[in-house]
């Protein structure tokens, strides 16, 4: 599985895509969603909720396993996909699109800079 381009990464499997309105999206990396399997639960956060970065912002519980989301960068919750309370399998369909988690307006967007990009990511996988 390699990691997309374009995109910034966790170590702890959390993916960053800038926005054109100054937001940035976050999910849960391919990787994330394939080791947890099927996804049947997904807790979001509060719109307007400010998040510190590296703090749980939520969890996604699938048939094997629950896991903490945490947040990559500080910032205030701007959006979330609700359509993940319904279908939260939306993340293994497409982990990078339509399975998204929440928009954040970065506190300092330069703090994006300081996260994985695809190839950093693609080492941590390599080896983990």
């Amino acid at each position: 599985m390699k990691a997309p381009a374009g995109l910034h990464y966790t170590r702890s499997h959390e993916w960053v895509r800038r926005e054109d309105d100054g937001t940035v999206t976050v999910g849960i990396t391919e990787h994330a969603q394939d080791a947890l399997g099927e996804l049947v639960y997904v807790e979001l956060p509060a719109v307007g909720r400010a998040l510190a970065a590296g703090e749980t912002f939520g969890v996604v519980e699938s048939v094997k396993a629950v896991s903490d989301v945490y947040a990559p960068i500080a910032g205030e919750v701007t959006a979330i996909n609700d359509a993940l309370s319904s279908a939260p399998e939306a993340i293994n369909r497409d982990p990078y699109g339509g399975g998204w988690i929440l928009r954040l307006r970065p506190a300092n967007p330069a703090d994006v800079d300081g996260l994985l990009d695809e190839a950093g990511y693609d080492e941590v996988l390599a080896n983990a």
